[in-house]
């Protein structure tokens, strides 16, 4: 399928086309932006309905099969697919980047990306980002306009990255509303595995023990929902995740398992000093804004 349409330019600090390979939760959200603030923007997806849908709701202008000669002409060009397939995409794309001033993705994890931009010379325009805008619900129907509203967005370049990609990966995030900030690519992982990885595993953990115990959702109070929430998240893009970061989210487990294994110690005494000081850790840290 081919098809192009034309829409009125306005000024955004980012140069088009836009070409958004993915158009799920986050791929069709950055879609959806950019193309409100006048920027012609281009869009493929797996899923055929998706990219059909797209381009009838007046998002994408110009829709393509998946033949990557397309991205010969544009300047931006945004791999939104999960982290697994995002470095073949990328090995596959390079022949046609030529005229590109700016390669990113939105993966949550940095460091295989990069270096696979790397290896296909691709360092000075390419900027790694991982906007921290995430649901448990997938697909081109659940993206939405408001999504990065003042949502953080870790950028990570290299030494060899040009200034000129850094700047048009900054204008990019800003322009829609979100909050960009530099990140080292090992850093970034290494903090993820924490802050994203190993709250995604723990809810599975507490879902899957509850299901053992024949405990459905519907009986669980506000916490317990919100807790549990995660579990229902993609399993194709959390599997790639946790693979791709597997040492860091071991460092993470670990961490947390020696946590839980001084909470059970202190239950089982009955140890309430032990359990209130537990309190006033957890208690504190919650109000560390």
């Amino acid at each position: 399928m081919s098809a192009t349409r034309t829409r009125p330019r306005r000024a955004t600090g980012i140069e088009g086309p836009v070409a958004i390979l993915g158009l799920g939760l986050i791929g069709g959200s950055l879609a959806r932006e950019l193309a409100a603030r006048g920027l012609e923007v281009w869009g493929f997806d797996a899923d055929e309905s998706a990219t059909r849908d797209a381009y009838r709701a007046g998002v994408i202008a110009r829709v393509f099969d998946g033949g990557l000669r397309a991205l010969e002409e544009a300047r931006t060009v945004v791999l939104a697919v999960p982290v697994d397939a995002a470095a073949s995409l990328l090995e596959r794309a390079a022949p046609h980047l030529n005229a590109a001033a700016l390669v990113t993705d939105v993966g949550s994890t940095k460091r295989s990306i990069q270096s696979r931009a790397a290896a296909l010379g691709l360092s000075p325009v390419f900027v790694g980002s991982h906007p921290m805008a995430g649901d448990h619900r997938a697909g081109w129907h659940a993206s939405r306009r408001g999504l990065f509203d003042g949502a953080r967005v870790d950028l990570c370049r290299s030494p060899e990255t040009t200034p000129d990609a850094w700047k048009r990966a900054r204008a990019l995030w800003r322009a829609i509303g979100a909050v960009p900030a530099e990140r080292d690519a090992t850093s970034h992982d290494a903090e993820m595995a924490f802050a994203s990885h190993l709250p995604q595993l723990l809810s599975l953990a507490l879902a899957g023990t509850l299901a053992s115990r024949g405990i459905p959702r519907k009986r669980l109070g506000g916490g317990g929902r919100d807790m549990t929430r995660m579990a229902a998240s993609s399993v194709t893009m959390w599997a790639a995740i946790l693979e791709d970061n597997a040492v860091p989210v071991l460092d993470a487990l670990e961490t947390c398992l020696a946590q839980l294994g001084a909470l059970r110690g202190a239950v089982a005494r009955r140890d309430r000093s032990a359990i209130e000081e537990a309190f006033r850790v957890g208690n504190g840290w919650s109000q560390d804004d």
